[in-house]
């Protein structure tokens, strides 16, 4: 299989406090959503680029996890993720040094110590959790 490439923009103006920006995805689904310093420190409308890579993360996370289940026989009713992307100040600028993802899924017939080895197997294998330096954990819960 040859290379499949998808691409995000950035587009920014002005200093990094009162400047702002927006960001576009290739599919159209953002389509120069505003972020700034604003919106990623201060809490105000628009988005920031941790919540993105959260998205990215969570969505990446619960496909390798159907993908990882259908191979052990087993089919999700449902699988919500949440990643919480941690963005600290540290002695050399900012880093994103740590994301839980918070998965609850509805497997029927998965025992709860299998489930959690499928959803750890899938939080290594996710090509997203590949990407990130940061430490990433798993907070599982199968749902009945």
């Amino acid at each position: 299989m040859s290379s499949i490439i998808k691409h995000g923009s950035a587009h920014w103006e002005g200093a990094i406090k009162t400047g702002k920006g927006t960001v576009s995805t290739q599919s159209g689904a953002l389509n120069k959503q505003p972020y700034g310093f604003n919106t990623r420190f201060e809490g105000q409308p628009g988005t920031n680029p941790e919540e993105l890579l959260g998205a990215a993360h969570a969505a990446c996370f619960s496909m390798a996890l159907s993908l990882i289940l259908g191979d052990a026989g087993l089919t999700a009713t449902s699988i919500d993720t949440q990643a919480d992307v941690s963005l600290n100040k540290t002695d050399a600028g900012f880093e994103i040094d740590a994301i839980t993802l918070r998965l609850k899924a509805q497997v029927p017939g998965a025992t709860q110590q299998q489930f959690e080895e499928l959803a750890n197997k899938a939080k290594v294998g996710c090509p997203v959790s590949k990407l990130f330096k940061a430490t990433i954990t798993l907070e599982a819960t199968l749902v009945a």
